[in-house]
């Protein structure tokens, strides 16, 4: 019987008391390194701007509440439903669909059941964003409607709402509206952290990559996309969508 063996035998508790302290390291290293990016950010915090704050160029960086996104107009602040809403409205006397709301898991299918049925000519959007995967599904339903896409006055579309609004055959964004990008997490995993999961988020960031493309979207948009925080949001200018061909008009 080796050394480690007879301590095994003595103590018949030692093996379990082994793996659990094993078990114990392992959940420190990883909580450890998948809070160290954002460790300097948490020991000296830098104050956000509300998204209720004008932005000007270089200054276009604002907290992100996925749940509760201020509207671009000072001192006015709204809840946002937690699932995407649809709801038929009409717009220069065609048929159009408003989608408001966070994007959900499961929102895609049932949106693009919408679009296939009404077939409308626009799709205004006021979201938060939410799932990466059923933005880009709304998204190529919405080209593939021949829909054009519209933010109207004091709408937001954050985070992965923009993957929706590329999708339109026309882009516009009203002058106090606001279209904003962050990074994203990408995995199924809610075990393991992000960081662990590579191979998924390289997918997840090809899948992407590959929309906007198709979409004619130019990639200069994912440099500021994936230098700011999930808790923060870039907000484009007028010039970078139109230099970036976010909006058409």
């Amino acid at each position: 019987m080796t050394w480690g063996r007879r301590i095994f035998a003595r103590r018949p508790g030692a093996p379990f008391r082994w793996l659990l302290g094993c078990q114990i390291g392992l959940a420190v290293m990883l909580v450890a390194l998948d809070l160290g990016p954002a460790l300097p950010r948490m020991l000296s915090p830098v104050s956000v701007p509300e998204l209720d704050q004008p932005t000007r160029p270089g200054d276009q960086t604002r907290h992100y509440r996925p749940d509760r996104p201020a509207n671009p107009g000072p001192g006015i602040d709204r809840d946002m439903p937690r699932r995407l809403v649809a709801e038929e409205t009409t717009l220069d006397g065609r048929q159009a669909l408003l989608l408001r709301g966070a994007i959900s898991p499961g929102d895609g299918e049932r949106i693009v059941a919408d679009l296939r049925r009404l077939k409308p000519g626009t799709v205004l959007l006021d979201s938060s964003g939410g799932s990466v995967a059923d933005a880009l599904e709304i998204g190529r339903a919405v080209r593939e409607a021949g829909a054009e896409t519209r933010l109207a006055e004091a709408a937001v579309c954050l985070s992965a709402c923009p993957y929706i609004f590329a999708g339109g055959t026309g882009r516009r964004v009203a002058d106090t509206a606001r279209l904003g990008v962050h990074q994203h997490r990408f995995g199924e995993s809610d075990i393991l952290p992000a960081f662990l999961a590579v191979e998924d988020i390289q997918r997840g960031q090809a899948r992407v990559l590959e929309h906007l493309d198709t979409m004619g979207i130019d990639l200069r948009i994912m440099g500021p996309a994936m230098a700011t925080p999930a808790d923060e949001i870039y907000i484009l200018t007028a010039e970078e969508l139109a230099e970036w061909n976010v909006v058409t008009d």
